[in-house]
């Protein structure tokens, strides 16, 4: 593959003369950790007691939303109004305490040895997710020893709009006191794309999930693998190709 012409095309397209790399953000579940399939049945099961049709591929698609984003959008597009703060409330904790109930969730595999290469190179590796899963942020620092400062990393809790609105990935950038075209986003869904991409940033995404590739496509990823395992053996020629 032309890493080289595929990024000039997205210089060309953001009027920027080159990407002058100092981070990469990486989104945490479905990249970091193999944890979308227990969000995924959570999700579904606590929907589906509260009298929501939410299918697992719904979260999929929803994946990247806030906890409340994702209730009141099904509840707008079910029955015609957001949902309640308390019910909003509810649903959260509930699903929360389901996933707090299963093994524990492993990285995803090529996560470890992409972020170390990443770290490896001088890039800041940050964090930029949707989720407020207690259990899964606090297994960032053991299962990422030393390789993620907690002043880096946006959460749910950080921001009132959620993806696929950029501001996640906008935060990060202050955060980071980075500009677009210093930075590359790792992501796997369609809606982490799109709130990458809406902020301007070159986005690779990694399709780890059941959803079509099409559909990242679509969403406006820059580059597409199929593994994060895949896109760790790539990344020497990805980084090469931005210089």
């Amino acid at each position: 593959m032309d890493y080289r012409k595929i990024i000039d095309k997205y210089l060309q397209l953001q009027g920027h003369k080159a990407l002058q790399l100092r981070a990469v953000l990486f989104d945490m579940d479905g990249v970091l950790f193999n944890s979308m399939p227990y969000h995924a049945e959570a999700w579904s099961q606590v929907m589906s007691d509260a009298g929501y049709t939410f299918s697992k591929e719904d979260v999929y698609m929803n994946e990247g939303r806030t906890g409340a984003d994702t209730i009141n959008t099904a509840s707008i597009a079910q029955f015609g109004h957001p949902s309640t703060p308390e019910e909003i409330d509810r649903l959260c904790k509930a699903k929360c305490d389901i996933f707090a109930t299963y093994p524990p969730t492993p990285r995803m595999e090529g996560a470890l040895e992409l972020v170390l290469k990443v770290k490896e190179l001088g890039l800041t590796p940050m964090i930029v997710t949707g989720s407020g899963t207690p259990t899964l942020l606090n297994k960032i620092e053991s299962n990422f020893p030393g390789l993620f400062n907690t002043s880096h990393i946006v959460t749910s809790f950080n921001v009132k709009r959620g993806k696929p609105y950029p501001d996640p990935y906008l935060l990060a950038l202050e955060k980071g006191n980075l500009t677009p075209d210093q930075a590359i986003v790792v992501e796997n869904a369609p809606l982490g794309v799109e709130a990458a991409v809406a902020a301007g940033l070159f986005t690779i995404a990694a399709n780890t999930g059941p959803l079509k590739e099409s559909v990242l496509a679509e969403a406006g990823a820059n580059l597409i693998f199929p593994s994060i395992q895949a896109l760790c053996d790539e990344w020497e020629r990805i980084y090469q190709s931005t210089k």
